[in-house]
């Protein structure tokens, strides 16, 4: 984890705040936000770090596309939560991503347990977890046989991701408040 300076502690902020609330309401993350926040970081870290900056932002993007597109294209993620992600990344670079990942996952986790058990869909979960493994064993994706595991449709539990990524970067703020060198 490396040191965010206070101005990409606010923009990240300034992002996915406003994405959380937004997705809780409309279930949606919008375009001009997104790019918003991914056109600001990168102009922002290439104005203090130059061209270090530019390839910071370009990495974070980068592995941020590697990581939640295939996602996407398993329809296991919203297009909106793709690219905010991408935006974080632009904002906070490959390394300081990962950590945000990580707490984002953990969040997740916590998040989507709480969601099935309220939800009573325990044993529904189990056996969708079961026909996704199936799915990806088969070389198949998992939507084309059973729509209960896209996300696009309404037939599967959803959970707001832009609420848990939002989680998983003020976690990681707090976290690096803490515990990173200055």
């Amino acid at each position: 984890m490396s040191y965010l300076l206070p101005v990409m502690q606010a923009l990240l902020l300034l992002g996915v705040i406003p994405a959380a609330v937004i997705d809780l309401r409309i279930r949606r993350v919008p375009n001009w936000l997104t790019l918003t926040a991914a056109s600001l970081g990168i102009a922002l870290n290439c104005f203090l770090f130059e061209t270090a900056g530019l390839w910071m932002s370009v990495k974070g993007i980068g592995l941020a596309m590697l990581i939640y597109f295939p996602l996407y294209m398993l329809r296991g993620m919203g297009a909106g939560d793709v690219k905010l992600m991408a935006a974080i990344g632009a904002i906070a670079g490959p390394a300081n991503w990962l950590g945000i990942l990580f707490l984002t996952a953990c969040f997740g986790a916590v998040a989507a347990i709480v969601l099935v058990v309220a939800k009573g869909l325990v044993r529904r979960t189990v056996d969708n977890m079961w026909l996704l493994l199936v799915s990806l064993v088969n070389r198949q994706a998992p939507y084309t046989a059973y729509p209960q595991l896209d996300v696009q449709t309404d037939k599967g539990a959803r959970l707001p991701h832009a609420a848990v990524i939002a989680c998983g970067c003020i976690g990681f703020l707090i976290a690096a408040a803490i515990w990173a060198p200055r």
